[in-house]
């Protein structure tokens, strides 16, 4: 077990004996399972989940979260006063849950939970700017996004959004949330398109796969549109004939998510089973390796359960 591991460990014996008080050093440790544009550092594990949660805790303590906090209230968040050289560690708080709830947990009321806390310290990050809150007071929030900077608030606020909304998908509609999500997965690739692994193509290729097929709505699913993002983070060129800079990269196979997105979010959605069984074989076929440990772990875990179900419609 690395240090790493071992000092967030003990945090979590703390935490469970109810005398835990976050130091400097419990903080330090923390913020290094938050490695700048790159996946959360833990495992695929009981024990990686276990330190997520606790890194999460003391990062929540350290901003003023107390036993009374409102998890489920949007305000509470907006009330805290958290000085600004400390925006970092909101965007560890919501990127920590977006990956607590989309790698870890299995109960969807549990999911659903921590992406809606995942969506308020998203939103408190962003509105820690002044020109943001501004912004979002005179003009909306569309237009404050669009005049945002910090990538990490803008996608993190996008994740853990968009997939509490896979939960209500007819209800996002009408609360005219497509505009707000697309503005702020937009936006990130406007800032930063590398930003958490190519992170950007593969929220965009979802976000208009995943929207209910409504053909007279200008939010309806697209499935072409879902194409044309992913096709720069994978490999197929058959499919990618008219993406004049396909793909990015040589190794773009080399972070699985990329392979899954365009198997379940196209192929899938297209009905195009065979093809879907090939592509989600070659993430099973290569090794997870140690460079994107936790998500490929995870996605060859969610690759094999796709391809169970692809097999019964061949």
């Amino acid at each position: 077990m690395t240090k790493r591991l071992l000092m967030v460990s003990a945090m979590v014996v703390l935490f469970s004996l109810g005398v835990f008080c976050a130091t400097d050093e419990d903080i330090a440790a923390a913020l290094t399972l938050f490695p700048e544009s790159q996946d959360v550092a833990v495992t695929y594990s009981e024990e990686g989940q276990a330190a997520l949660e606790s890194a999460i805790e003391v990062l929540e303590e350290a901003l003023g979260v107390g036993v009374l906090f409102e998890h489920t209230n949007e305000q509470a968040y907006m009330d805290l006063n958290i000085e600004w050289d400390k925006k970092s560690w909101v965007n560890a708080l919501s990127r920590g849950y977006y990956t607590l709830g989309d790698v870890f947990l299995k109960d969807d009321d549990a999911k659903k939970a921590v992406f809606v806390r995942g969506q308020y310290w998203g939103l408190k990050s962003l509105r820690m700017s002044s020109d943001f809150a501004t912004e979002e007071l005179q003009h909306g929030f569309v237009e404050a996004v669009r005049q945002e900077t910090d990538a990490a608030a803008l996608f993190w606020t996008y994740g853990n959004w968009s997939r509490k909304d896979e939960y209500d998908k007819v209800g996002a509609v009408f609360r005219n949330d497509p505009p707000k999500l697309e503005a702020l997965v937009e936006r990130t690739m406007e800032v930063d398109p590398s930003y958490a692994v190519d992170a950007p193509y593969r929220a965009l290729a979802a976000f208009w796969s995943g929207l209910p097929p409504m053909p007279l709505y200008e939010y309806g699913q697209n499935l072409p549109r879902a194409l044309s993002y992913i096709c720069p983070v994978i490999n197929e060129p058959g499919y990618c004939t008219t993406c004049g800079n396909c793909p990015l990269s040589d190794d773009v196979d080399a972070y699985f998510e990329n392979r899954l997105i365009f198997a379940e979010y196209y192929l899938m959605e297209m009905k195009l089973w065979e093809e879907a069984a090939r592509v989600l074989e070659d993430i099973l076929d290569d090794p997870i390796g140690e460079r994107y440990p936790l998500y490929n772990a995870y996605c060859a875990e969610l690759a094999q359960q796709l391809l169970d179900e692809v097999s019964q419609r061949l």
